[in-house]
């Protein structure tokens, strides 16, 4: 557990004996979860909260009598290095409780704050620099997607690679996950707004708003990044589409070739007595025949730019 109090708008560390926390000053808590679900009822927490905790897979707030709870899912995409996949927080008045499987990150964030002295007046004010620092690089995830897909994208075309069918079903499932989670973002951040436990000061909630534009335009681009990859998977299909025409176009051409060759083929392999056959030069007139009617055909398609 690492304990700290916010006194004096500064957040330090709180070190006693009994670990037991002073009811004159606010706290914030931060447990790995395993200690924490020994010791939770210490803290008013309920067996529901705990149970939510672990049987989740989403991103949600609920607010309860005299406590909200807010329940953090990262995607893959977005829990990079040290972010935690999983976060519990527990908002009271004078208390902020966070807890899960990794809570490096969250005690890092901590740490800064306390070192840089910024100034935290409360455990609302804490709150939003962790949803700043949380969101903070979002965008730059973001990006990264977009250059990957934008990259791919001449490549699979140019080249016609069979993998990219796959490529983008794995790409529309992480955008519908990353969709998912701005989307369940975005209602947390709004309920927190409308304080209905009237835990934070007006002035705090400000923060918020801010926080909530910066939410809905992450929602955006990743809504954009989807109909992005809508698009290439259209031009990759068109692509297709086109070299198949290509090959029809090309068999087509041959099979026009060879048709009236066949068709001269057959008619002097008629089994019946022609005039033809005892005519001296009857071989090497069919010859020449077939090479002039190919020869005609070829320069008619030429022509009509048909190859």
């Amino acid at each position: 557990m690492q304990n700290y109090q916010i006194k004096n708008y500064q957040l330090s560390d709180c070190i006693n004996e009994n670990n037991k926390l002073s009811e004159e000053n606010c706290h914030l808590c931060i447990f790995d979860f395993e200690n924490f679900s020994e010791v939770y009822q210490n803290y008013g927490v309920t067996d529901h909260v705990i149970e939510e905790y672990k049987i989740s897979n989403g991103t949600r707030f609920e607010s309860h009598d005299g406590f909200d709870f807010i329940m953090l899912n990262l995607p893959d995409a977005i829990a990079l290095d040290e972010k935690p996949r999983k976060i519990g927080i527990i908002f009271k008045s004078n208390l902020l409780l966070f807890f899960s499987e990794n809570p490096r990150y969250i005690i890092k964030i901590a740490q800064m704050t306390s070192q840089e002295e910024i100034k935290v007046s409360s455990p609302g004010k804490f709150l939003q620099i962790f949803f700043d620092k949380l969101t903070y690089d979002d965008r730059e995830v973001l990006i990264a997607i977009e250059e990957e897909i934008s990259g791919l994208e001449e490549e699979f075309i140019i080249s016609i690679k069979n993998n990219l069918v796959d490529y983008l079903v794995s790409f529309r499932k992480k955008m519908l996950i990353l969709k998912q989670y701005y989307e369940q973002l975005l209602e947390v951040s709004e309920s927190i707004e409308e304080n209905d436990n009237k835990l934070m000061a007006q002035e705090e909630i400000k923060y918020f708003k801010i926080l909530t534009n910066r939410i809905n335009r992450l929602f955006t681009n990743v809504l954009n990044l989807r109909d992005y990859g809508t698009q290439v998977r259209e031009a990759y299909q068109a692509q297709l589409d086109i070299n198949l025409n290509n090959v029809m176009k090309l068999f087509t051409v041959i099979t026009s070739v060879f048709l009236p060759l066949t068709l001269i083929v057959g008619w002097f392999g008629m089994n019946l007595i022609m005039p033809e056959f005892k005519w001296i030069y009857g071989y090497p007139f069919v010859i020449v025949l077939c090479l002039l009617v190919a020869s005609l055909t070829l320069f008619y398609f030429k022509k009509k730019k048909w190859f």
